[in-house]
């Protein structure tokens, strides 16, 4: 399935991605690009192949499903698994990520601390293809 070591991180709220930023790079020892919306995890994606990309899906504009959805047109990013950040996790919503192609989801709010742990659990026990999701 191969290592996780890069990640582009999508989320709009500027202290929560700087202290996931923070926390992923410090912690978790990941290479971490970040941006604060859709629109500019496109441009950003054009030139960076990460191993994963984390989105927060409740975004103004494109959300974070549409904002996959988006990613998923440029080659080297169809096929880079995909992992939400949300605090909408009700059977409604998880179907709609499932069908988005989400490799797993975190429920918010995030615990900086442990949220490096949490993405590497995701990503070693995700299926080939489906979803992993942490107990919330």
């Amino acid at each position: 399935m191969g290592v996780l070591n890069s990640i582009l991180y999508v989320e709009d709220n500027p202290h929560v991605r700087g202290v996931a930023k923070m926390a992923l790079e410090v912690i978790g020892n990941f290479k971490v690009r970040e941006c604060s919306s859709g629109l500019a995890a496109l441009r950003l994606g054009a030139d960076f192949h990460p191993d994963l990309i984390l989105l927060d899906v409740q975004e103004p504009g494109m959300d974070g499903v549409a904002t996959l959805a988006q990613l998923r047109s440029i080659p080297h990013l169809c096929h880079t698994p995909a992992m939400f950040v949300t605090g909408a996790v009700s059977a409604g919503e998880m179907a709609r990520y499932v069908a988005a192609g989400a490799a797993g989801i975190i429920a918010k709010p995030l615990e900086p601390l442990r949220l490096a742990g949490q993405l590497r659990r995701l990503w070693d026990e995700r299926p080939e293809q489906g979803l992993a999701l942490l107990p919330v």
